[in-house]
């Protein structure tokens, strides 16, 4: 992952402005340590900071066109980059980066062109020729993207909101599958899947499309210059992302450069249950594996800079974060920067376990749509901004287009949870990998229980944070918490304990506003706390807090 920092319509275009877009800009290097550049034209920055995955040797940005009039900031990865090339033979390429096709397409094509980009991406870029200006964010929102206003009339695009938050009065987080172009003055959304509208699908399902479909979406993500791995917990998504990447890696380009033995990368607390499962899944399929240990003392002594770095106090994230953080740096010093990852099932497939409580297929689909919708603030906000905070780039091949069409696709009732018939959760998923002849994982471990990532490394973590923030929140601090904090508003010490890290490093109201609210349960959206009566007295994301539904769940307080 890169950081991109662009500002258009500055009144001040002194030296001391290009300072200080340059010093705003570094507060970024985290995301990308290799190389720092910057493009100013009058009134006009484009910043930007590498992390080298692709062409390494010469793919600095900002990138251009031929006679540099277009000129662009890119953070991501196209992965159909050589394909796009192909359709654009007239054109003549500085370098070999796959996002420099994005300068190209945008001169051949003008605005309507994101569609074709088959990646994860968020980008700026500038047209010389009438100083017009576009922005635009992946479909998902893999890659964060923040939006922001200065007083002086400017406009602000940054990675990050710690890059821009202290110049704008105004800024948001960047609506994913949206373009904003200085032409029309807004945002409009260049992302119209079928399942978007929430329209229940009738396809069947056919478990070979499905497999085929993903296995296609994990190879294209082998696409590396650099030393990579798979981050592994054990559990079915990064287990299956494991296999398939394992099974094709010697088919792919990173093969004749890294060898054929995948490296895994499992974190958690000594004995817990992802670290049993990791190293059962990497001794199958015999990657290189490594583990990485942390105490709760070290969790929570890193919270303050995991809040700094992935920018929200929302409770599940930073619980999730913590351990993420802490691996990513163990990751990098090994020398490796890029992983692939498995955030996105869950959401597609109705992972989570309050699923399990779901009234009928309609419903069921359509909380897997809002799910999917708010994705980048919450899975794809941690797995992006806690491996960036090292310069570790985080793949999701689970969020592939290509693979979400024909996922959500299928007719829920498939998805649907039926114990009585042996279908667990994303029994989907799991019946497309059941191969007989050819096993991917055993069974044991394709058929494993949903463990969210913060409870799978360990339960005590979880207990340990809420012990550790019941002793930094007083009561009185808790019951006057509705006036300290009229936006949502933290109802436990845990929550209230983040929040008041958060405003530290983000004080101003528009920052508040970039963090969802309302009640969940096992991770749910506040319409699917409706589903069961007994969750509306235990509001905690904590998969345990789906009741009668996990193995190590909480006890009802009733």
């Amino acid at each position: 992952m890169c950081g991109i920092l662009a500002v258009f319509g500055c009144v001040d275009c002194s030296q001391a402005k290009r300072a200080r877009i340059i010093e705003l800009s570094r507060r970024l290097r985290h995301r990308g340590p290799d190389w720092s550049g910057l493009h100013s034209e009058e009134d006009c920055y484009l910043a930007h900071q590498r992390l080298a995955i692709v062409d390494p040797a010469s793919g600095d940005q900002p990138l251009y066109n031929e006679d540099k009039s277009i000129i662009v900031t890119v953070n991501g990865e196209i992965y159909n980059h050589k394909a796009l090339k192909e359709q654009l033979k007239s054109h003549t390429f500085n370098t070999g980066s796959d996002c420099e096709v994005i300068a190209h397409l945008y001169e051949e094509y003008g605005e309507d062109f994101v569609h074709m980009l088959d990646g994860m991406f968020s980008f700026v870029l500038l047209d010389k020729r009438d100083k017009s200006y576009i922005a635009a964010r992946d479909a998902i929102g893999i890659t964060p993207l923040y939006i922001g206003w200065g007083l002086d009339g400017s406009v602000w695009f940054a990675s990050e909101m710690k890059a821009l938050s202290d110049d704008c009065e105004q800024f948001m987080s960047f609506l994913p599958g949206h373009i904003y172009s200085s032409k029309s003055g807004g945002l409009r959304r260049w992302y119209n899947p079928t399942w978007y509208s929430e329209r229940v699908p009738s396809t069947p399902y056919d478990p070979l499309v499905l497999r085929n479909a993903f296995e296609k979406a994990v190879v294209k993500r082998l696409m590396t210059d650099v030393p990579f791995g798979v981050l592994l917990s054990g559990g079915l998504d990064s287990s299956l992302v494991a296999a398939v990447a394992s099974r094709h890696l010697i088919d792919s380009e990173a093969y004749c450069q890294w060898g054929s033995q995948l490296h895994t990368f499992c974190v958690g607390l000594k004995g817990s249950p992802d670290l049993v499962a990791a190293r059962e899944v990497a001794d199958y399929l015999k990657t290189r594996h490594h583990e990485f240990y942390f105490t709760v003392q070290e969790g929570i002594d890193a919270i303050e800079e995991v809040i700094y770095h992935i920018e929200t106090y929302d409770v599940t994230t930073i619980r999730a974060s913590t351990p993420m953080f802490l691996m990513s740096r163990k990751i990098k010093s090994l020398g490796v920067k890029m992983v692939l990852s498995g955030e996105g099932s869950d959401e597609i497939f109705g992972g989570y376990l309050y699923f399990h409580k779901a009234p009928n297929k309609e419903e069921f689909h359509e909380e897997t749509c809002r799910k999917i919708k708010a994705l980048h603030l919450y899975d794809c906000l941690r797995a992006n901004k806690s491996t960036s905070a090292w310069g570790l780039e985080a793949r999701v091949p689970f969020l592939d287009k290509e693979f979400i069409d024909v996922a959500m696709s299928i007719d829920p009732e498939w998805k649907m949870i039926q114990r009585y018939i042996g279908r667990i959760e994303k029994w989907v998923l799991r019946n497309a990998f059941d191969d007989e002849e050819k096993p991917y994982l055993p069974k044991h471990i394709l058929y494993r229980q949903k463990e969210q990532f913060s409870d799978g490394v360990g339960y005590s973590w979880i207990d340990g944070l809420k012990d550790h923030a019941n002793k930094q929140v007083t009561d009185s601090m808790l019951a006057n918490a509705n006036f300290v904090y009229p936006e949502n508003t933290p109802v436990t010490k845990e929550p209230y304990y983040y929040r008041t890290i958060f405003e530290k490093f983000f004080p101003k109201n528009a920052a508040r506003l970039t963090v969802p609210g309302g009640p969940s349960v096992a991770c749910s959206t506040a319409k699917a706390v409706e589903w069961d009566a007994s969750w509306s007295k235990n509001f905690d994301p904590s998969g345990r807090a789906a009741l009668g539904v996990h193995e190590a769940a909480y006890k009802d307080t009733k």
